[in-house]
């Protein structure tokens, strides 16, 4: 996302509360998740502690200077001279939404008499709902400030902190409450971005309906879809309905992610529609070694020629998630041939190969990676050169697919496949977990320093 100005860059926690409050979104019946998560208790609470100076600064430029009405016509009224966040707090609300504290020690300096403080105290309930357009916002529902003198001369003074509720403007507080939605709401009409796993081939997440909010956190639900060539991809239909798998106890992580066996195949689904598993392999052999064990061959090529390998999926990968282990099915045809520039094949091969996948967490993105070929299978597809059994297939090409495959697929996937996230949250302590039918990540939220900023918090 482009630079923003100061007040932006101060509500950067605020806008990224919006936004992956936006990713906590559980889905129509109509259309099928295939991916979700829950914001833990311990992940909101992280988000309003590095909020708090930021919605300092928003709150210290919209009431510095201001009289104590906020905007009153009356003339020499108490002026507004310092304003101090002391407190933020955001907690569930189960099945409603969130509430939204906040403590502000105001200076506060009177035409003709001593400088004193009063402590604000704002409380604002918060919900999410979808616009008519199908944005997301965050809406204040419900929101009281009350004021209170803190100087030690009136500590206890019950006039005078009711003197200062009267004249506190409830409406102008509240309306700068408003204020600290903008740029998080800003950035919720963003959720459906695209983000590229390949040149061609692109992943978003949509947001389906309003969140589910119970004690247990917020539960998200999410539909994937892939773009070829910025052409939307018919992703095949899940067997089995996802849903956030329920936790033994409750996780001291910020924020748990599931990814379905169903996500892992539209995945590979998707980038099969682009074009990214047809592979084209130097072979170690050439014309003549090959003519040594198919005597055709030499026929076909009096001149010693490479070999080259032409390979492409012959239909769709399948990817299998088991407790501790995930593996990629590939239906691969490999078709045999020389000649440059034109190609010319001789023989086709059908290759059944299964790779064991390693799955790992860099910044938002998901790694994957094979690890090595746990499997592989060769039949003769077609031939120019007559019969070739099986065991001399995999004499000739087994080693060459074993090899490289995993070297193919591993540069089409390097780049990462990108996480539901937010621009201004980086995922840290990330623990991989394999189940049978999905892969869950346990992580915890950290607020990367922008722009220069000195530390996560400045």
């Amino acid at each position: 996302m482009g630079r923003l100005g100061r007040k932006g860059s101060a509500t950067a926690p605020l806008c990224a509360l919006g936004t992956l409050l936006s990713l906590l979104v559980p889905t129509q019946a109509t259309r099928s998740p295939d991916c979700g998560g829950i914001l833990t208790p311990s992940g909101l609470g992280y988000l309003a502690e590095v909020s708090r100076p930021y919605a300092e600064v928003v709150l210290r430029q919209d009431l510095m200077g201001l009289d104590l009405t906020l905007g009153s016509p009356k003339a020499s009224r108490d002026q507004i001279s310092s304003v101090q966040v002391v407190d933020l707090s955001l907690s569930l609300v189960p099945e409603a939404g969130l509430r939204l504290g906040i403590e502000v020690d105001l200076g506060i300096t009177p035409p003709d008499a001593a400088p004193r403080l009063a402590r604000l105290s704002i409380l604002a309930d918060l919900h999410i709902d979808l616009s008519p357009d199908g944005d997301l916002q965050l809406i204040t529902s419900y929101c009281r400030p009350a004021v209170e003198v803190q100087s030690a001369e009136e500590v206890g003074s019950k006039s005078s902190s009711s003197d200062l509720d009267k004249e506190i403007n409830a409406d102008k507080i509240c309306l700068e409450v408003s204020k600290l939605l903008l740029l998080p709401n800003e950035q919720l009409m963003s959720l459906t971005a695209q983000f590229p796993i390949t040149p061609r081939c692109q992943v978003q997440y949509l947001p389906l309906a309003a969140p589910v909010i119970s004690e247990e956190g917020i539960t998200m639900s999410l539909q994937t879809t892939f773009q070829v060539a910025g052409m939307a991809v018919p992703l095949p239909v899940s067997p089995v309905p996802f849903s956030m798998p329920e936790l033994v106890s409750s996780s001291p992580s910020h924020l748990t992610l599931a990814l379905s066996e169903h996500f892992y195949t539209s995945l590979f689904f998707a980038l099969e529609r682009a074009g990214a598993f047809n592979m084209t392999i130097l072979s170690p052999l050439t014309t003549a070694t090959m003519a040594q064990k198919i005597t055709q061959v030499g026929s076909l090529y009096p001149e010693d020629l490479p070999v080259m390998l032409r390979a492409e999926l012959r239909s769709s990968p399948r990817v299998e998630l088991e407790e501790g282990r995930a593996a990629l099915k590939l239906f691969l045809t490999i078709h045999v041939g020389a000649g440059s520039p034109e190609f010319q094949s001789f023989l086709s091969v059908s290759a059944d190969v299964t790779a064991g996948l390693l799955l790992s967490v860099t910044d938002t993105r998901m790694m994957i990676s094979a690890a090595v070929i746990e499997d592989a299978e060769l039949s003769l597809a077609a031939s120019d050169v007559g019969p070739v059994p099986a065991a001399l297939l995999e004499e000739l090409f087994l080693g060459t697919v074993r090899e490289e495959v995993p070297v193919w697929m591993n540069a089409v996937l390097s780049e990462g496949v990108h996480l539901p996230h937010i621009s201004t949250f980086t995922y840290t302590d990330v623990s991989v977990m394999i189940h049978k039918d999905y892969v869950l990540l346990l992580c915890n939220l950290e607020l990367q320093a922008r722009h220069g900023e000195q530390g996560a918090m400045a």
